[in-house]
């Protein structure tokens, strides 16, 4: 069974309950499978109404974002499109015969992983990637304080491992305020209109966030399971999900926009990084 838990939870009440939904479809399903006879015909409409419940939360997400002028829609397109592809690649046919558990048991757990994936690699991201464009809406609604303290939220520097990402854990906060340095090198390059050759140094230290990353994970995990933390699975799926994410950077595919594409990709990784310190992070002293 597959738990949606507070990791995956984007903040975005529709696609939260859309998401919440999606579970529980894969849910009956695998306890439809656990049954002593497992019905076929039950089993093919429970996957069906997924393939149909997918697509339609799909088009929902993609039209959120599209509103948003989301710059990571492209993405999220093509990760739905192979997710229904792969939907449509079930052997309804093989349901009834002698291997029908083995074929469904095989295919929610692809399922079961690559949602899970998908949220916290993707979907956590959803209208977090240009916070600054949704706060000028909100100067002219808000009271003249309000106002005052969402400029200075504006104006502070995006790259500074400031106070509010503190754990109360003496190394994590080292190692997350590493990473914050290796990404503002990493925008400092991106942004160096004069540096020759810079594409090279981009992806030297593109690999050095990759593998200090896997190393702070690494080190954060064993920290959890020392201390018996009960958020310990959810944040290794959580780590999985971004490492993965780290290991689809492929600049050599990328041949038009690329500036803009490198601009996009730092955005994201300082998005995603600032949301899990914020959300997941930071329970880890208050949870222990």
């Amino acid at each position: 069974m597959y738990q949606f838990t507070e990791d995956c939870m984007t903040g975005i009440f529709e696609i939260d309950e859309e998401h919440r939904q999606l579970f529980e479809i894969i849910n009956k399903a695998f306890v439809l499978m656990g049954a002593e006879q497992m019905v076929a015909s039950e089993a093919k409409e429970l996957l069906l109404a997924l393939k149909k419940y997918a697509e339609i939360h799909f088009e929902h997400e993609e039209e959120y974002m599209e509103n948003l002028n989301d710059p990571e829609l492209p993405r999220q397109k093509k990760e739905h499109q192979a997710f229904k592809e792969k939907l449509a690649e079930i052997p309804l046919d093989k349901l009834d015969g002698a291997d029908g558990k083995q074929v469904l048991t095989e295919m929610l757990e692809y399922l079961s992983r690559w949602l899970y994936h998908h949220i916290l690699g993707s979907d956590i991201m959803i209208g977090q990637i240009h916070p600054v464009a949704g706060k000028k809406e909100n100067l002219e609604v808000n009271g003249k304080e309000d106002q005052e303290a969402n400029l200075a939220e504006n104006q502070e520097d995006p790259f500074a491992f400031t106070e509010k990402y503190h754990t109360g854990i003496a190394f994590v906060d080292e190692e997350h305020e590493t990473l914050f340095r290796i990404i503002r090198e990493t925008n400092d390059l991106i942004s160096a209109e004069l540096l020759h050759d810079k594409y090279d140094e981009i992806i030297k230290i593109l690999g050095e966030l990759k593998e200090y990353t896997i190393h702070h994970f690494s080190d954060e995990e064993a920290y959890m399971k020392r201390i018996g933390y009960a958020g310990l699975e959810a944040q290794q799926r959580a780590h999985q999900a971004f490492v993965d994410k780290l290991k689809e950077i492929n600049l050599d595919d990328v041949d038009d926009n690329q500036q803009e594409y490198l601009t996009e990709l730092v955005d994201f990784l300082l998005g995603w990084l600032v949301n899990h310190i914020l959300k997941v992070d930071k329970l880890i002293s208050v949870e222990s």
